[in-house]
């Protein structure tokens, strides 16, 4: 009983910070700042997610699973975001000089 309780209050933090993360990504004019806050959100929210799944499905061989599945995660979204970043910065783009206040 409190084991559910716990998995709920992970999922729903983990939709709250991904709403605020996807409001962050459209706050940022900056395509380098976007990729750093879509990197984080996704990694922290997903794992954040998964973890209240692990404790709503119990411990077993579904756990297992979900367990290797965000080790992959940690180990290729921040590979994943350097190469987008990176690309970005070989093919000469630059960030915007400008400042646009809303």
């Amino acid at each position: 009983m409190i084991i559910d309780f716990i998995s709920k209050v992970f999922i729903v933090l983990a939709l709250i910070f991904m709403f605020f993360g996807v409001y962050g990504i459209f706050r940022f004019r900056d395509f380098y700042s976007r990729v750093l806050i879509s990197s984080k959100v996704e990694t922290v929210g997903f794992l954040t997610i998964m973890a209240g799944i692990m404790l709503k499905t119990g411990f077993g061989y579904s756990t297992l699973k979900i367990l290797f599945i965000c080790l992959m995660v940690i180990v290729t979204n921040p590979l994943s975001t350097h190469a987008v970043a990176r690309s970005a910065l070989k093919s000469g783009y630059k960030i915007s000089e400008e400042n646009n206040d809303d």
